[in-house]
């Protein structure tokens, strides 16, 4: 029977819309007329006649129904039952017509195809691996400021934008974070998100294949939208060191285009030279706790280096950056400032920084706390080798960075290393100095290219275990999430590139002029950051404050960051100067210094 009346109903839906009103029309009058009729029948009140009794049912059943209801002649009856129809045509073509204009309207802010009218925002064009690490810095960034919002036009799902990135929603504040679906590529998605008034434009490379031949049309459609002089700073990433001057022209004079793959490259070389740094740099590049600024004050022009840096109470000076946007980091103490020239510190905000109206005399050295750092022995280097297991399209980078660094380069045999475990000199780490886990090659299908990192931390993990014998390793990860999942060693560096440039994407977004100073902090060679034993600057065993080691550190070349306690694993930058701390042995100062 439940078969039959299935199959009735399936013939009735498919004759078609008359059909099914025909059947919803006797399905109401079924149910409505006796009702009605129930109803006349047991009032009191309704007429004796039977003519009376069937006028008092048509009424109800009209005025149900709301068919009119009227009385008298049939060509009247006839007449209020067509208005009826009339009007209730127009009541229902009018909520339909409303029903889809909303219906539509929602569906369009679903898809995020409204337009966005802000002033102010960061825009991000595109869409990566590395866009939730860069949305998270940049509503962090905004959340400094307590007003502001971050802005995402990408090829892809609204809601599924928006999901990936709600963990980095901030709790507080006004900040705002809108997602939009669009070809960042077509000028007209492009000014659904006002990028005319934004206050900076970071393009991100898509993850696969034809990433910088993305950007460079982004950036043409770009600047198609919002014109050829108007004042926004965009800020855009290529993979590939060939396509860089070309997207440097399409973006104009004035934005930033940075080699992705190339800075990656100079992270891992730099955690290579300086092992330990990978916290460190993750911390002077994200917006928790303290980071660079750029300190334009009235007043800095004609006076020098060292009297700013000592008379920042909360902040340590890094350097300086010339009007035309030169840095020099940690300059002699007695360089002069001229105008338009800038203070590059490391603090938590900008307007924490107090430096004094007048210039002020150099602090006499300390010496009660922290006396004369001991006289070590001027010894050669010897000649490093690396062992590098893996490869990818940055190797060849890495291999010349760390040859510039006094590092030899060896590609070791990483399938003979992780199956029979020693078989030739590469593959014993034991012989190298260091140890360099290169990620998979991304874009030709590999899905996981975090998987053989993993396997070979696995075996070096095992090996030490075996031996005894620890060997600094540094690992590349394209993935945070298998952070956790990574066994590290004890001597083991993590760097995750990926989050690493995004980070940076976000610094220089919100302050081009640090885009430079980051370019000569991360280079091997030169005024770089760099990881000294304490013991260079105070004897073990001595308490002091960090303004005391800050002052040393100043009077033997580098300017001091931080430091980072024998015990602990996290850096801890731009500590307050005025508090007092036993020094070790094992304490490490993170400074500015050359190589």
């Amino acid at each position: 029977m439940r078969d039959r009346a299935r199959y009735w109903v399936d013939r009735t839906v498919v004759r078609g819309v008359p059909a099914l009103v025909a059947w919803l029309a006797l399905a109401c009058l079924s149910l409505v007329a006796p009702a009605s009729a129930l109803l006349v029948w047991t009032d009191d009140a309704s007429p004796d006649t039977l003519r009376g009794k069937a006028a008092t049912v048509w009424r109800t059943v009209g005025q149900t129904l709301r068919l009119g209801g009227e009385v008298g002649p049939p060509l009247r009856i006839a007449l209020s039952v067509f208005l009826a129809l009339v009007s209730l045509l127009y009541v229902s073509t009018l909520v339909g017509l409303v029903t889809t204009a909303i219906t539509d309207r929602l569906a369009e802010l679903e898809r995020g195809q409204t337009t966005v009218v802000e002033r102010g925002h960061t825009l991000v064009l595109g869409w990566s691996e590395q866009t939730p690490t860069l949305v998270a810095e940049l509503l962090a960034a905004h959340a400094q400021r307590r007003a502001g919002a971050v802005v995402v036009l990408a090829d892809r799902d609204k809601a599924e934008m928006e999901r990936e990135a709600r963990d980095a929603l901030p709790s507080r504040g006004r900040i705002r974070l809108l997602c939009r679906r669009g070809r960042p590529t077509d000028p007209a998605a492009l000014a659904r998100v006002t990028p005319a008034a934004a206050e900076a434009v970071v393009v991100l490379p898509p993850d696969g294949p034809g990433a910088d031949a993305q950007v460079i049309r982004t950036l043409l459609a770009l600047r198609a939208a919002v014109g050829e002089g108007c004042p926004v700073r965009i800020v855009a990433g290529v993979r590939d060191t060939a396509h860089l001057p070309t997207a440097r022209l399409a973006a104009g004079p004035g934005a930033v285009v940075l080699d992705v793959d190339d800075l990656a490259a100079r992270l891992l070389v730099q955690c290579v030279l300086e092992p330990g740094i990978a916290l460190v740099l993750e911390d002077l590049l994200d917006f928790a706790g303290a980071e660079l600024h750029t300190l334009h004050r009235p007043g800095l022009a004609g006076r020098r280096y060292g009297e700013l840096a000592a008379a920042c109470p909360d902040s340590c000076a890094v350097g300086i950056v010339r009007a035309d946007g030169t840095p020099h980091l940690n300059p002699p103490p007695d360089t002069e400032l001229t105008p338009g020239d800038g203070l590059v510190v490391l603090a938590e905000d900008h307007r924490a920084t107090v430096l004094p109206a007048a210039p002020a005399a150099l602090a006499a050295p300390v010496t009660t706390a922290v006396g004369p750092a001991p006289v070590r022995p001027t010894t050669v280097p010897a000649l490093r080798r690396a062992l590098l297991l893996g490869w990818n399209g940055r190797g060849e980078r890495v291999v010349a960075g760390l040859a510039r660094g006094g590092v030899v380069a060896v590609r070791g045999d990483e399938g003979a290393f992780m199956v029979r475990e020693g078989v030739g000199v590469a593959a014993e780490p034991e012989a190298y100095d260091h140890v360099v886990v290169l990620a998979g090659p991304g874009g030709d299908g590999q899905s996981d290219p975090d998987g053989r990192t993993l396997v070979a931390l696995l075996h070096l993990r095992a090996r030490e275990r075996r031996t005894g014998r620890a060997v600094p390793v540094v690992a590349e990860l394209t993935d945070a999430r298998n952070r956790p999942l990574a066994p590290a060693a004890r001597r083991t560096d993590l760097l995750v590139t990926g989050r690493l440039t995004a980070l940076l994407l976000a610094q220089v977004s919100q302050n081009g002029h640090l885009a430079a100073a980051f370019d000569e902090l991360f280079a091997p060679t030169g005024h770089g950051v760099r990881l000294r034993p304490a013991r260079d600057f105070v004897p073990p065993g001595t308490e002091a404050p960090f303004a005391d080691l800050a002052a040393a550190a100043a009077r033997r070349g580098v300017a001091a960051l931080g430091y980072r306690p024998r015990d602990a694993a996290l850096p801890r930058l731009n500590p307050p100067k005025a508090v007092s701390r036993t020094w070790s042995a094992g304490d490490v100062l993170i400074v500015v210094g050359p190589a």
